[in-house]
């Protein structure tokens, strides 16, 4: 696939061995759940390093260090508490690199962009008030004196997904002929991606770090998703990601509207789909890569191949925000076992979700495990989605139009 560089979210061992002597640079992670006894002692870090950089480097081209993943957009007690060993780990990582005279590995953290309490127009972007001082100040410190990266995770697929209604798709595509002023510096933006970096730069610069530079740790677009999610499909997900390279690529690279030039390392989310991750359909299919390894739509990652010179894509069926009734049913061809076990879950749960399934009840019959879960699935659905359910149910479930009700039993559903 000619892919420059690789991002691995922890420091496997098989993988770290495999990419030895390829010329391919890569980027390891401690795990969140690392942070706090690195943070806490030097001679951790000195393990971690010596466990997962030296036992590799140089012959795996190591050049990023990344510590944690998100850490920020953690709200529970638990994960606040990590929040202040954030910077305190990533200087003790640096310590140890530097005992050991490796000048070449970068230190950093991706974060997602809810760091920011606002980020539009891009020249208003500021970071959240609970970690702007305590936080972000010191991390922007040693980002800037270690020379090293900002990290994002930046996908304008979820700002244009949550409104696209004032947000155009071809906007967030790069193919837009929209030009947006924002009244604040007068600068013009042609794309969603640039303004989400540029909201960065700016709040950067508010707390007097204005030349750390940017790099996208993910972003990427999904190449299907449920009938509730609009926009993922694989022209989207092929046009967003082939230009991205495009644009990322490019000989004289045009940075952002407030950095015209920058060089902005990038990583696109993912590889692979993954295929057993759990939650909402898109989840599961942001991958360049089926799970077997076959390519889900053709894309050069040196960005030199012509638009033109790629197979046509699929047209895409649901880039407008689907609007009606949904179910939630058992799909097809699924272990019975399984099945059973779903459908006790969700009757578990309580709220009256299976009280129709009781015997002489009006969804009784037909007496079949199918039957009785798909009831259960669309009950639990309309009822727990708004607390953060979805028709997935380890792959057990499908969303569909169609109303599966028979008779005297009505289906609960769910209105888009």
């Amino acid at each position: 696939m000619k892919a420059g560089s690789v991002k691995l979210y922890d420091a496997n061992p098989e993988i770290l061995r495999l990419l030895a002597r390829t010329n391919i640079h890569v980027s390891i992670m401690v795990r969140n759940d690392e942070i706090i006894n690195i943070a806490a002692n030097q001679t951790t870090a000195n393990k971690w390093v010596e466990d997962n950089v030296l036992r590799y480097y140089p012959d795996t081209i190591i050049r990023t260090i990344l510590v944690g993943n998100e850490v920020l957009s953690y709200s529970s007690d638990a994960g606040k508490q990590i929040w202040n060993h954030l910077v305190p780990a990533m200087r003790r990582i640096k310590i140890s690199l530097r005992a050991q005279d490796i000048r070449n590995i970068k230190v950093g953290t991706p974060l997602a962009m809810d760091v920011l309490q606002t980020s539009f127009p891009p020249s208003n972007g500021t970071f959240r008030s609970d970690i702007s001082t305590s936080v972000m100040v010191p991390l922007l410190n040693f980002l800037n004196s270690t020379k090293s990266f900002f990290f994002i995770d930046a996908y304008p697929y979820f700002p244009w997904s949550a409104n696209p209604i004032n947000i155009s798709l071809n906007f967030a595509l790069f193919q837009s002929n929209i030009k947006y002023t924002d009244p604040g510096t007068g600068l013009v933006y042609t794309n969603l991606l640039d303004q989400m970096l540029d909201s960065l730069v700016f709040a950067m610069t508010k707390l007097g770090y204005p030349d750390v530079r940017l790099s996208i740790a993910e972003t990427g677009w999904p190449n299907a998703g449920d009938i509730d999610e609009a926009g993922a499909n694989i022209k989207n997900a092929a046009t967003y990601n082939r230009k991205l390279v495009r644009k990322m690529t490019a000989s004289n690279p045009t940075g952002t509207p407030a950095r015209p030039g920058a060089l902005i390392p990038t990583f696109i989310f993912a590889l692979y789909d993954e295929n057993r991750k759990t939650g909402p359909g898109t989840e599961r299919h942001w991958g360049l890569l089926h799970p077997n390894g076959t390519s889900i739509y053709q894309i050069d990652l040196t960005g030199k191949r012509a638009s033109s010179d790629y197979e046509t894509l699929p047209p895409a069926q649901n880039n407008v925000p689907y609007k009606g009734r949904l179910w939630c049913i058992a799909a097809p061809e699924v272990n019975l076992t399984e099945l059973e076990s779903a459908l006790t879950f969700a009757c578990n749960q309580g709220n009256g979700t299976c009280d129709s399934l009781t015997p002489g009840k009006e969804c009784y019959e037909p007496l079949s495990v199918t039957w009785h879960a798909s009831y259960a699935f669309s009950s639990y659905w309309a009822k727990f989605r708004s607390q953060g359910a979805n028709c997935y149910f380890n792959g057990l479930a499908q969303q569909t139009t169609s109303n599966p009700s028979r008779g005297s039993c009505q289906f609960p559903s769910v209105t888009i």
